[in-house]
């Protein structure tokens, strides 16, 4: 992925411009002055898509989970 360092200024007039860059996968710091202050760079998607239920049965949770703790387990004293 290649870098372009651009001023704040420059960046005002030429968003459409470094928006173009980004998709074509290049990276822009924008700096104030020699300062850098962000960096805008293109998003990723993720190489596979997500599938739900693919560990359906893998975690177990039981009936109680949402009940509060017993006063001999509670690690804070809450006054």
């Amino acid at each position: 992925m290649s870098t372009k360092t651009v001023d704040v200024r420059e960046a005002q007039i030429s968003l459409q411009e470094l928006l173009a860059l980004v998709r074509g996968g290049t990276e822009i710091v924008f700096t104030e002055g020699s300062t850098p202050l962000a960096r805008l760079v293109p998003l990723t998607s993720p190489s596979t898509p997500r599938m739900a239920g693919l560990h359906a049965g893998a975690i177990w949770t039981s009936d109680n989970f949402d009940e509060p703790l017993p006063s001999d387990i509670c690690l804070l004293s809450i006054q």
